[in-house]
């Protein structure tokens, strides 16, 4: 008899269809439900054995409805081998931020949150059904729940969007000493850390909009009998759209393992109420005392009431929170090496203002991080609060800074203060660093002064998690400011007590890991735009040969510019300059341009670089012995943010 072997890949695809399959019949809620109607009928008598289980389901037939509906064709002896169909729920999610958990530890408690569809989302109302493989705008959801993060797979934007998910969740996820202490109904009732949901759209061009971030209080399952709830969820818009819903989210909840002792609904609705009521005194308290602080604040001299001291800030659901709750001690664990590094990830991640329909003032808008990182841009505020949050992270003392730049617009960015008294400007947008070196107003005229290397004109406050300090120097002027922090004269501080009573530290988000495997995205994106080049030369009735070793060689110095982006130091030039002249026979004339983006859309970074005149020259270079070359090297950084540099070479005999 011949034993009969699967390959690894057509075992995968195998168990990829069971799997489908018995998510699509609901198997495990089938089992669960048989499992307690045997329990209720049969635990009286005896103890429940695993074949009392099993003729359990076989006699109201699951077994053989699974079985039935799985078909599989009998491979024909002697047919020649071919390639197998992949199933048409054949999914693959190459983008996934963070695995979720399969296996359930039975000595800690666990909610089981299932996404069951959407409803309602009436935007996409008009929305035709995505043709097979057409590329669509998708949704996907995104979840933070006590430094836990997961995501969900992307699917078609629709009015009722296939939103079916399911994620574990750890509830009691603290310290060492509590590893063995299984959670009880009164302690995950104390717990008042909500389940943070992030919904995102993705265009077919890879672009990202927030269209909802909703904050789940899950302690509705403490009571619910079996420890299972059911639940509708309307979502609402962000920004100016926070109080028109978009949709509806139907949830399932469910705790492992379940309580023995469940709560009563009016407990839970009687601690909600107490916290809400002790958060509401709070920030009542915090507002009295931050208008007595104005107040102070306005009294040192008439013209402060000028500068641009924020205290306050609306978040993405047009909640306003103080600035400080948006700044948190955040480290990155091995994904960032240092702080230069984590200046050039914020730098990677895109900068976009906060939409707004018609025209007027700019929509303010700070992003909680979640939803900054989902959504992998935002404005000024967003990066400069993730910079000084990794800064603070890696133990500097960094700030905030709210000021002005160039033409008096609003900007912020991050200070750093040394223990040596040097002051350290770090632009968030762009990870360059200045030196601040202030002018002394009183020195002589002819005296020389340092002349300001940064953009900036004028600050009115600096703030961090525990601190929040106004500008009541006579001047705004940033080159006149003096940061001594510690004199009362020149900067009035806010009470830390006070401070601290509004922003607590609680559970934070925490940064993932890149799901991009470098060497394979460079390798594709290298292909795309060779084929580009070809394409371009074509049209213009040019032949192109390739030079594959000077292509390799252009890698030392992609190489060599990252580094400089990331340390500010420029190393390894000599060497490439070295194989370049090694690389170019006499006689004849070297070209390179190299450029930089933060995506990897190829046709869009294609024609960035045709708009430069240089890039242009070496895309469509003509002569006698012209020989191309490209090189691509992705660098990947936390998240989904990306460094890619692309290079366009060519060498040519020069022709008198």
């Amino acid at each position: 008899m011949r034993k009969m072997s699967l390959n690894p890949e057509k075992a995968s695809e195998l168990k990829q269809i069971i799997h489908n399959h018995l998510t699509r019949i609901n198997i495990h809620g089938k089992i669960r439900d048989v499992l307690a109607e045997t329990v209720r009928e049969e635990l009286d008598h005896r103890p429940l054995s695993e074949e009392d289980f099993m003729r359990a389901l076989q006699r109201r037939g699951i077994v053989d409805e699974v079985m039935r509906d799985l078909q599989f064709s009998q491979e024909i002896p002697g047919a020649e081998p071919g390639p197998s169909p992949k199933p048409a729920t054949h999914f693959t999610d190459k983008e996934v931020t963070q695995l979720k958990k399969t296996n359930i530890d039975p000595t800690r408690r666990c909610l089981y949150l299932q996404v069951l569809g959407g409803k309602a989302f009436l935007e996409h109302l008009q929305e035709p059904e995505p043709l097979p493989g057409q590329v669509c705008a998708t949704f996907t959801l995104y979840l933070n729940f006590r430094n836990q993060r997961f995501r969900s797979k992307p699917v078609p934007c629709a009015c009722d969007p296939d939103l079916l998910e399911g994620f574990l969740l750890e509830v009691h996820k603290e310290s060492l000493g509590d590893a063995s202490k299984m959670a009880d109904a009164t302690t995950m009732l104390s717990i008042s850390d909500p389940v943070h949901m992030v919904l995102i759209k993705t265009d077919p061009s890879s672009e990202t909009t927030l269209v909802s971030s909703y904050f789940l209080d899950w302690r509705s399952v403490l009571s619910a009998p079996n420890g299972k709830t059911t639940m509708a969820i309307e979502l609402l818009g962000v920004g100016s759209e926070c109080k028109v819903p978009v949709g509806v989210l139907n949830l399932k909840l469910e705790l492992y393992p379940p309580l023995t002792e469940k709560l009563t609904p009016d407990v839970i609705t009687t601690q909600q109420s107490l916290e809400r009521q002790r958060s509401a005194e709070k920030e009542r308290l915090f507002l009295v005392y931050a208008k007595q602080w104005w107040r102070e604040f306005l009294e040192i001299r008439p013209s402060n009431q000028s500068k641009l001291v924020k205290i306050f800030a609306q978040d993405e659901n047009g909640v306003n929170r103080p600035v400080c709750s948006y700044v948190r001690v955040l480290r990155a664990g091995r994904l960032l090496d240092s702080p230069r590094q984590a200046a050039r990830f914020v730098s990677l991640l895109g900068m976009e203002r906060a939409p707004v329909v018609g025209g007027g003032a700019k929509q303010e808008q700070w992003c909680s991080l979640l939803a900054f990182l989902c959504r992998s841009k935002g404005d000024s505020e967003d990066h400069a609060t993730l910079l000084c949050s990794l800064l603070l992270g890696f133990g500097l003392e960094a700030y905030v800074c709210v000021g002005t730049k160039a033409k008096a617009t609003p900007h912020t960015w991050v200070m750093t203060l040394g223990t040596d008294g040097t002051v350290t400007f770090w632009e968030s947008l762009t990870a360059h660093r200045y030196l601040h070196r202030p002018i002394d107003p009183d020195a002589p005229p002819l005296v020389p002064q340092p002349k300001p290397s940064h953009p900036y004109r004028t600050i009115g406050c600096v703030f961090n998690h525990m601190t929040f300090l106004a500008n009541c120097q006579p001047s705004d002027a940033v080159e006149l400011c003096v940061f001594d922090l510690r004199n009362g004269s020149r900067w009035k501080a806010m009470s830390q007590e006070a401070i601290h009573s509004v922003c607590a530290l609680g559970s934070t988000t925490t940064l993932c890991a890149s799901p991009l495997d470098p060497a394979t995205a460079s390798n594709q994106l290298e292909l795309e735009m060779r084929h580009l080049v070809v394409e371009h030369r074509k049209d213009l009735g040019l032949a192109t040969v390739w030079d594959d070793h000077l292509s390799y060689l252009l890698s030392a110095a992609l190489a060599a510019y990252e580094l400089e982006r990331c340390t500010g130091v420029s190393c390894g030039n000599e060497e490439f300059q070295d194989a370049v002249r090694r690389a170019v026979p006499d006689g004849h004339t070297f070209k390179g341009f190299p450029i930089h983006f933060a995506h990897r859309n190829a046709r869009r970074a294609f024609a960035t670089c045709l708009r430069s005149p240089f890039c242009d020259e070496i895309v469509c270079c003509r002569g006698d012995h012209v020989r191309l070359a490209v090189r691509v090297r992705v660098f990947a950084y936390p998240e989904l943010a990306c460094a890619v540099w692309i290079m366009f070479a060519c060498k040519y005999r020069l022709v008198p």
